[in-house]
């Protein structure tokens, strides 16, 4: 606790001291209306890109930006619903810049990964991954992108395999938001990632703290918004060519975008994308991983058209990838697994391979989605959104059938086969007395899944259908916002027990509710204030899995008589934002009655498949509370120190105990020097860092197979910088390492922490060449 009070405090006698510079004086001020009507438009974001300084329009349109310093800004309006327009000013004094919003594409949903708002609630925080800090994790899954991001890690399954946890909370109840399509695929296991390429990004944004009114049930802990780049409609030819390279694993990763106009066709955009990623096993300080490589083939299409109010876009993405599964998890008797998690080494070793054999899974996954809106000249504006999402998991044990005649097809022990149909119609009504803002929908969502091979869950048909009104309320300095959601649900599962097929229907239905409020005290300093419900029904695997996961290496047992969760949560920040000094702190409590979760049993069990650690899906009433500190301070020109702090604590209410599989408590520190520009060279930088992970000791006593591993400290250099090769191109080249000293270490969150240690030292080159306008 005394390094999070040293940095508390540190922060605060620095928030103390910042005094402003009497020089900056100056302001910008202006409105923003629509283009076609020429109505203001109430509640967009003017922001100064790079400052992390932007405000709201008033219930006239009306913006103002003040004390700000001489000097160059660029500043960008951006709301749902529009294009977003950038202008770049040369401010001396007072500014006057007005803005005329063209209509463009809505994106569904409140994920926002480009440039424009989202529409989720206002008053929660909301944190984006862009600009260059999305450059610097180029190459990585798309759970180790939203690591730097406070409050938010990753449960891993090994090296290769990672899935983001926002406030302790993971999987089923963390919404991902592809596209603007909710994403759809087994995410149940803690071995499945999201099967989403991160090059399709160009902002990722997390939504801590519970959504359950704009986005659905089951967005208990919040909700990640993954966002390609507006289609650049009536635009020349443009693209880009980004290559990656890993010295852990031998990892390679090549993408590349092309994307225009068509000429002689006003209103159309088209983009076209892929991506080749090929690694081989990673290796620890001391030895490597045996078969831990990974192969992934990805690539997106997406076109679409404007015109006046109008607009059409169609998009499609396959995600194909190939991972390997640590052969060393996959033990033959108790006492082997008894020993290797006792000795804290694998038994099998191995040198460097590319090559990827059994266990394995295969993984594909096709997102199609068509989406069409009309902004009518009275402001209301419709949009309908329909998508099918296809994902095939194929997994494959460590050994294959006794019988040669059936081990030569080298047919996957377990398939499953998930088909969703989702429709999402929404209504933004124009504002009501200029300041009362809102939105009413309609989502449906229909899936089936089909498995086949070895029984681990049952068959199903599921069916959701959801309904929602969101209200806002902005007037001077502060912003109202409440919404209401009911959402009805059924489940069909269809199983074989004792060679007779067995059928069970479920219906669950419920409602949420959210109500917040934001206030700006100054252009420098807001609060805001969000409490909101939601609720998540148990999925099929946490009611009937019966068997060995192989994917996770584990035996897990399901319950068919588990209730639905119920969360109530509540999350407050403030912000203070200027020029040279930004500190967020963040504290949030979020109560889940009737918590689910994979319980370890005190033995192991013992298949003709082998030993595995045992599992039971368990319920239980659990409070998460904690708190985010993260500040940013300039303090001498071109260095700039950045601090992030997560403090987590959950309890088990009902059984006076505390959780396990509940992350520890971190805290990450960056020192960054900017360099003047170089020739032709620009935004050059050198970095380093230290991430200290604590060790987990608030874990039931007795609760585990092996006891949480050590605090361990992480050290990492980053640099790069940008050279003009000439007016439409330019190339960025960065390089990194990570865990620099080669240290040793175990973290709580890697279901394989029983059997080896984690990733060792890994240098990374990025180089990115863009082209176009």
């Amino acid at each position: 606790m005394k390094k999070y009070f040293f940095l508390i405090l540190s922060l605060a006698v620095i928030s103390l001291g910042h005094a402003q510079n009497p020089t900056c004086a100056c302001f910008i001020r202006g409105i923003v209306k629509d283009q076609h009507s020429g109505q203001p438009v109430v509640g967009a974001t003017v922001l100064l890109i790079g400052k992390n300084t932007g405000v709201f329009t008033d219930d006239k349109g009306r913006y103002e930006i003040r004390n700000l310093c001489p000097g160059t800004y660029q500043l960008e309006a951006r709301i749902v619903g529009y294009n977003a327009y950038k202008q770049t000013i040369d401010l001396t004094a007072g500014h006057e810049e007005n803005f005329n919003l063209e209509e463009q594409e809505v994106h569904l949903k409140d994920v926002e990964i480009t440039a424009h708002r989202t529409d989720a609630p206002s008053s929660q925080p909301l944190t984006t991954l862009s600009g260059n800090d999305l450059e610097q994790t180029r190459g990585q899954a798309l759970g180790e992108s939203l690591k730097g991001i406070t409050g938010v890690t990753t449960m891993q399954t090994g090296s290769s395999i990672s899935k983001p946890v926002i406030h302790g909370l993971h999987s089923n109840r963390v919404l991902i938001m592809n596209n603007g399509v909710r994403q759809e695929g087994q995410q149940w296991g803690s071995e499945h990632a999201p099967e989403i390429d991160p090059f399709v990004a160009t902002r990722m944004s997390v939504i801590k703290g519970a959504a359950g009114v704009r986005y659905g049930s089951d967005a208990i802990g919040g909700v990640i918004l993954v966002e390609p780049e507006e289609l650049p409609f009536n635009k020349p030819l443009s693209g880009e060519v980004n290559l990656v390279g890993f010295s852990n694993g031998r990892q390679g990763v090549a993408s590349s975008t092309l994307q225009g106009g068509v000429k002689g066709l006003s209103g159309f955009g088209w983009r076209a994308q892929g991506t080749i990623k090929r690694g081989g096993n990673i290796r620890t300080p001391n030895y490597f991983l045996d078969n831990t490589g990974i192969s992934e083939k990805n690539f997106s299409i997406g076109a679409g058209y404007r015109k006046k109010g109008f607009g059409i876009d169609l998009f499609y993405s396959r995600f194909d990838t190939k991972i390997g599964i640590f052969s060393g998890s996959h033990i033959g008797s108790v006492t082997d697994l008894l020993n290797v998690i006792n000795n804290g080494e694998p038994f099998v070793k191995s040198g460097f391979s590319y090559k990827i054999g059994r266990p394995n899974q295969n993984v594909t996954h096709d997102l199609l989605k068509a989406e069409t809106h009309y902004h009518f000249k009275d402001g209301n504006r419709l949009q309908w959104t329909i998508a099918q999402q296809i994902n095939n998991r194929n997994e494959y044990d460590l050994h294959v059938p006794r019988n040669d005649s059936i081990a030569s097809l080298n047919h996957p022990e377990l398939t499953f086969k998930l088909h969703t149909l989702t429709n999402d119609v929404i209504w933004d009504h124009k504002p009501i007395a200029g300041k009362i803002s809102g939105q009413i929908g309609v989502s449906t969502l229909y899936q089936y899944n089909l498995m086949t091979g070895r029984p681990l869950i049952p068959n199903f048909n599921q069916f959701n259908i959801g309904i929602f009104w969101i209200e806002r309320y902005v007037k001077n300095d502060w912003e109202f916002e409440a919404g209401a959601r009911y959402d009805y649900r059924t489940l069909s599962t269809h199983r074989i027990v004792s060679r007779k097929k067995v059928s069970n229907d479920f219906t669950f239905s419920n409602g949420s509710g959210t109500i917040g409020a934001t206030r700006n005290f100054s252009p420098n300093l807001s609060a805001r204030l969000n409490a909101g419900t939601a609720w998540r029904a148990p999925n099929v695997s946490e009611l009937f899995s019966d068997g060995v996961h192989h994917g996770a290496a584990a035996f897990e047992k399901g319950d068919s008589t588990l209730h639905p969760e119920k969360a109530l949560n509540t999350i407050a920040s403030v912000k203070y934002a200027s020029e040279k000094l930004t500190i967020e702190i963040g504290g949030y409590y979020n109560y889940i009655k009737d918590f689910i979760y994979l319980k370890p049993q005190p033995d192991p069990i013992l298949t003709v498949r082998g030993a595995f650690p045992y599992f039971k899906y368990t319920q239980t009433d659990a409070s998460f509370k904690g708190i985010d500190i993260s500040g940013a301070w300039q303090f001498v020109k071109n260095l700039t120190i950045t601090s992030k702090l997560s403090y987590l604590r959950a309890y088990d209410k009902r059984n006076d105990s505390y959780l396990v599989m509940i992350p520890a408590n971190r805290l990450d520190n960056q020192l960054k020097y900017e360099l003047p520009e170089l020739g032709k060279w620009h935004n050059l930088y050198f970095s380093a860092g230290n991430l200290w992970v604590a060790h987990q000791k608030r874990v039931p006593p007795a609760s585990d197979f092996l006891p949480p591993p050590a605090a361990y400290s992480l050290w990492n250099i980053q640099a790069g910088g940008t050279i003009h090769i000439s007016e439409k191109q330019q190339l960025e080249v960065g390089i990194s390492v990570t865990n620099l000293f080669n240290t040793v270490y175990r973290d709580y969150m890697n279901r394989f922490r029983y059997y080896s240690d984690d990733i060792g030292r890994n240098a990374s080159l990025r180089i990115k060449w863009k082209f176009g306008a």
